[in-house]
């Protein structure tokens, strides 16, 4: 057995000879096969060039189809050989190696290649019997009005044209009735030549037959047009179809009334198929069968302009831990997977105006279309559910599928194709956020504040980078002589377009996307200067305490291996000392830490950065674990400063309040009280031992200068 071909120019030749090998038993040539193979070796450099080439450009590959129409390749069959080869060989022997990502890709291309092959195939096949019309009109033309010798001349060279023609041609009276046909009409009918002389046309038409082609013939017979030209359908004598570009002029005799039909067919059944099959391969998944995302948008926009009065309902599902499914068991186990939930799927949309389509991944999509759409939604969204409860076997295992489907039911001409499908997008993942294994109706406004939240999410880096972040500072005050001892600071984001946006909505945002470490120590880098600040000012206003400055951390900051050096760095470069600094920390982050977690603040605390528990009673935490937290200071949640509205307030708040105090005081922890806003709840938060406070009461968020301006004024 003889060795495959090492390198690329080797593989290449190997590709010619087997196309060669198979083109020359079809070519009307004189040249060898040799010569023949000598001759494709530059059109397969060609489609070489064509796989290689990350953006397909068909004006390649259309070349070498036209180059084998100038080599004499002009059966049908060359076609079909040729495309054949392609298919099968040409990414085996020009194709790089790789994996099997760039192995479908590199599919794909040959897919197209082959198209534009066939494209490029047909435009000078269909040139070359455009030509040949012409000579044949011109000896008929030359038949009619010259002596018998010239016409017996003309008619030999006609005689040699209609028969040597590779496209079929035929003549038939005006009724029909065929009187003569070229060997290539005649193959294209099955090959004998009873089949075709004498016989009438009208035998093979085809039930697809357009009106407008009826409506043409007879403005032919009748002398009102002198040739036509359509994509036609006929029956083959053995019940097969037969498709032809047909071209058809009419014959007048010498007086100039109607006499013949002289009809031109170029076979293009083979073309066809060829353009069916690609067009399932471009519409269809390729794992599991179902119409994918270009026919699904297409049935989509189909429905949606289907104009006044008509609905539609769409069904977005997304399968619930499938990943879990591919890292476990394999992506030969997930394919399987998905083959059975198609199955399902495609079993569930049976009813007229229903289709199961896959978008990609583990995402499907099922729509329904009619006049009573809510109702029918709801049956199909029902069956989809009833669909998945059963357990799917893979490998021998029972794997229970869930699903998550965003529902969207309307009126057809309310939205668009994208619009739709991202409103079903974004109400699945609200199913999915939800638990799970359950489906959710669209809800406009929902999908507002998806968009709007979305929207913002990308705009974060921008943001900080643009400096389109502020801060607001609210005083803390000290609740036994009132004195302004130090100020929370407090981000904010100054919009383009939505103005001011507290924290509650982007911090979530930035810690999702992580942004929020770099925010983080933006913030804390701008605090901790403008402390400094407040700080150089009250040594010039000696009256004033110096302020200090209480800043946020996230989770995701805690567990920064940067947070320790970056305070440091900040401190020494404003030149703060690090008991100006307090650090706010929610009791949920640090319910279960470990000391893994804990050691930073531990040395943040011993460096003298006081540690502050933020929303103290919220949580579920064990209070003997403060004994272990490295925390100087606890921070009541308002939620204790809220039950202090009316009077008198309710005495089980204030004994919860007065044990907390007096539990953080004996552990030499320093309680202070958010949300406070009346001068009432401050009178009892100094009665039960709470040492400093913040909220309405005192001031707002505020610029830093307003800060020391109070605290100037409580010294007068």
């Amino acid at each position: 057995m003889s060795a495959e071909p090492d390198g690329p120019e080797d593989r290449l030749r190997r590709f010619a000879t087997i196309w060669s090998r198979a083109l020359f038993p079809v070519t009307a040539t004189s040249i060898t096969r040799p010569d023949f193979e000598r001759l494709l070796l530059p059109l397969a450099r060609q489609l070489r060039a064509a796989l290689d080439e990350r953006v397909f450009v068909a004006a390649g590959s259309e070349a070498v189809g036209e180059s084998l129409v100038a080599a004499h390749c002009t059966e049908p069959e060359a076609l079909s050989r040729t495309l054949d080869v392609v298919d099968a060989y040409l990414v085996l022997y020009c194709g790089a190696d790789g994996g099997t990502g760039e192995r479908e890709e590199l599919r794909a291309r040959c897919s197209r290649i082959q198209h534009a092959v066939a494209a490029g195939f047909a435009r000078a096949l269909r040139e070359r019997t455009l030509i040949e019309q012409e000579a044949i009109a011109r000896a008929a033309l030359e038949a009619r009005g010259t002596v018998a010798e010239a016409l017996h001349a003309s008619e030999a060279r006609f005689r040699a044209v209609f028969h040597g023609a590779a496209v079929g041609i035929g003549i038939a009276d005006l009724d029909g009735t065929v009187l003569e046909a070229n060997d290539a009409l005649i193959r294209m009918f099955g090959g004998l030549e009873q089949h075709l002389r004498g016989r009438n046309m009208a035998e093979w038409t085809h039930p697809d037959d357009s009106p407008h082609v009826w409506k043409l013939y007879e403005e032919l017979v009748r002398g009102d047009r002198e040739h036509y030209r359509v994509e036609k359908a006929f029956y083959r004598p053995d019940g097969t179809v037969l498709w032809t570009n047909l071209t058809v002029s009419l014959l007048r005799d010498a007086d100039g009334a109607p006499q013949y039909q002289l009809a031109l067919m170029e076979d293009t059944t083979e073309r066809r198929l060829l353009n069916l099959r690609l067009r399932y391969e471009a519409t269809h998944d390729a794992l599991t069968g179902l119409p994918n995302r270009t026919l699904f948008f297409e049935r989509l926009e189909k429905a949606l302009a289907a104009g006044e009065g008509a609905r539609f309902g769409l069904c977005y599902l997304d399968l619930d831990g499938f990943k879990t499914v591919n890292d476990s068991l394999g992506h030969a186990a997930g394919d399987r997977l998905l083959v059975e939930v198609a199955d399902r799927l495609q079993a569930c949309a049976t009813a007229p105006g229903e289709m199961v389509a896959r978008l990609g991944g583990d995402e499907f999509v099922a729509l329904t279309t009619g006049p009573d759409t809510k109702r029918e939604v709801d049956d199909l969204v029902g069956r989809i559910m009833n669909a998945l409860a059963t357990p799917i076997r893979v490998e021998g295992r029972e794997l229970t599928v869930r699903g998550s489907i965003g529902v969207v039911e309307g009126p057809a001409a309310d939205r668009g194709a994208a619009e739709v499908l991202r409103s079903a997008d974004i109400t699945m993942y609200r199913a999915k956020h939800a638990g799970g294994n359950r489906y959710e109706l669209a809800d406009p406004e929902a999908d507002a504040r998806a968009i709007t939240r979305h929207g913002l999410t990308t705009a974060l880096p921008v943001a900080l980078e643009r400096g389109e972040f502020f801060i607001e500072y609210q005083p803390l005050v000290h609740l036994g002589d009132g004195s302004v001892r130090g100020a929370e600071a407090l981000v904010r984001w100054l919009h383009p377009q939505h103005g001011v946006i507290s924290p509650d909505r982007f911090i979530p945002l930035a810690e999702h996307t992580g942004l929020i470490v770099p925010l983080g120590r933006w913030v804390l880098e701008q605090s901790v200067r403008q402390a400094r600040a407040w700080e150089a000012r009250t040594g010039a206003e000696q009256a004033v305490s110096p302020l200090r400055v209480n800043v946020n951390l996230s989770p995701c900051q805690l567990t920064h291996p940067g947070l320790v050096s970056d305070t440091v760095e900040i401190l020494e470069r404003a030149g703060l000392a690090p008991d100006s600094l307090c650090l706010e920390v929610t009791e949920s982050a640090l319910i279960g830490a470990d000391d893994d977690l804990l050691k930073p603040l531990r040395r943040l605390a011993e460096m003298g950065v006081d540690i502050a528990l933020d929303d103290f009673g919220t949580g579920y935490s064990n209070l003997a674990n403060l004994r272990r937290l490295p925390v100087s200071i606890l921070k009541l949640d308002r939620a204790f400063t809220q039950g202090m509205q009316h009077f008198p307030a309710d005495p089980v708040d204030l004994k919860i309040i007065e044990g907390i105090v007096s539990l953080a005081h004996s552990l030499d922890l320093a309680v202070t009280v958010e949300g406070v806003e009346t001068g009432a709840q401050a009178d009892q938060l100094r009665e039960l031992g709470c040492d400093t406070a913040q909220g309405w009461y005192y001031a707002r968020p505020g610029p830093p200068d307003r800060l020391h301006e109070l605290a100037l004024a409580d010294t007068r």
